[in-house]
């Protein structure tokens, strides 16, 4: 009797042991960083440049890369380096040229497709959207603006800013949308305090947007040292600007008379966006271009009560121009939306605050244990081994002890 007691206890006690280690609570396994995938090539950098437009001047070191979050903005498919579709789904329309590209629904802020959307690249002059962005918050549409020699001399595409003209600054803005103008984007920039404080405000206000792979170096989008975009930021950002009413009338504005300067007629300017006259229900957009950026392109357009935007960075003009390019996406979304998809990111989620290139962010092993926990799983193992020993010991003792009580 008093062994199989003895034995009952053992087993109770061993039984004790399992529910115990059972009954743990395992700890949070750390967060994996992002994934860093071989064909992520433009994840911290754009493309090298062609030319020397990049080099900073003489003295001044080249700006390092903008750290790269260690979480993507939109969610996590958002940090996928190839196409980014909505699971089975009609493949991509054909031709696209475009290193990256993203659709997007303008109310929603869904992302309904992609290709690398956080892949870096230059904006050419999709970043005059930012400065168009700081002229709406500093600048009454009324205010005149006296052009300097320096403004007229800026490097074209230019609308025709003449020293000592005289411009309203709706008029500026409009010609600075439909155009493209670099002289006007300088002049612009020199009333909101100067192209570096105009940068400056640029660059501050995409960091307010969340707007995280994106630096300015010129306002106007020609290159410069550090210049850098990407398609969710230029999404992001056009998505901003096409919810303000000046912003959205001035990009579809067809035709423009401007100023021709002291002593000579207005002449017309029009608009340079291809889709006008092709695309039913275009809303008006952004192009550029530059020999380091390569065409990019922004555009919306509006279909059965749904308006969508699709943002092209590094695209060519062959085999198919950019603007049939973007009308392509932009069907390819309305199509998508139309079936209901599931998108496959957000616009506006936010990234952390902190961020780490790949190099500081070693991968994280499925092992780890949660930092709330700092004994860790294995001391919780030792620590029942070692109590179940002693249990043992005891009974085992205790058994001993029985065995040879005298009677």
């Amino acid at each position: 009797m008093r062994s199989a007691s003895t034995t009952r206890l053992l087993v109770l006690a061993w039984l004790s042991a399992l529910l115990a280690i059972v009954a743990v609570p395992v700890p949070a396994l750390a967060q994996p960083v992002r994934p860093v995938a071989q064909e992520c090539a433009n994840r911290q950098l754009p493309p090298p440049p062609v030319d020397t437009s990049e080099q900073p001047p003489p003295g001044e070191p080249s700006p390092s890369p903008l750290p790269v979050p260690a979480t993507p903005a939109g969610g996590e498919r958002m940090a996928e380096c190839g196409l980014v579709l909505p699971g089975p789904t009609p493949s991509s329309p054909r031709q696209l040229t475009a290193a990256a590209w993203l659709v997007q629904d303008m109310e929603t802020g869904e992302v309904l497709a992609a290709k690398d959307p956080h892949g870096r690249h230059r904006p050419a002059s999709l970043i005059k959207t930012l400065l168009a962005l700081v002229v709406l918050d500093e600048l009454p549409p009324g205010e005149v603006v006296v052009a300097s020699r320096e403004d007229a001399e800026q490097e074209c595409t230019c609308v025709g800013v003449v020293a000592g003209g005289r411009y309203e600054v709706e008029v500026l803005l409009r010609a600075l949308l439909m155009r493209s103008g670099n002289d006007v984007a300088h002049t612009l920039a020199n009333a909101v305090g100067g192209v570096d404080v105009a940068v400056s405000k640029m660059n501050a206000l995409a960091e307010r947007l969340g707007a995280r792979d994106t630096r300015a170096a010129t306002p106007s989008g020609l290159d410069g040292p550090g210049m850098v975009t990407s398609a969710y930021d230029m999404s992001l950002v056009f998505r901003h600007a096409m919810r303000q009413p000046r912003y959205a009338k001035a990009v579809a504005t067809r035709q423009l008379m401007f100023p021709g300067g002291p002593g000579k007629p207005a002449y017309p300017v029009y608009n340079d966006n291809k889709l006008w006259q092709s695309y039913p229900g275009f809303l008006g957009g952004k192009t550029g271009f530059t020999d380091d950026a390569r065409h990019t392109y922004a555009g919306a357009a509006s279909r059965e009560g749904r308006r969508l935007a699709v943002v092209l960075l590094r695209a060519e003009q062959r085999p198919i121009r950019v603007s049939e390019q973007a009308a392509r996406l932009l069907d390819y979304g309305f199509a998508l939306a139309a079936a209901g998809s599931r998108p496959v990111g957000t616009l506006g989620q936010d990234a952390p605050a902190e961020a780490a290139n790949s190099a500081e962010q070693p991968e994280v092993s499925v092992a780890a244990t949660s930092a709330h926990d700092p004994f860790g799983t294995t001391g919780w193992i030792v620590t029942l081994l070692v109590t179940v020993l002693v249990i043992v010991g005891m009974i085992v003792a205790h058994r001993r002890g029985v065995l040879h009580r005298p009677d």
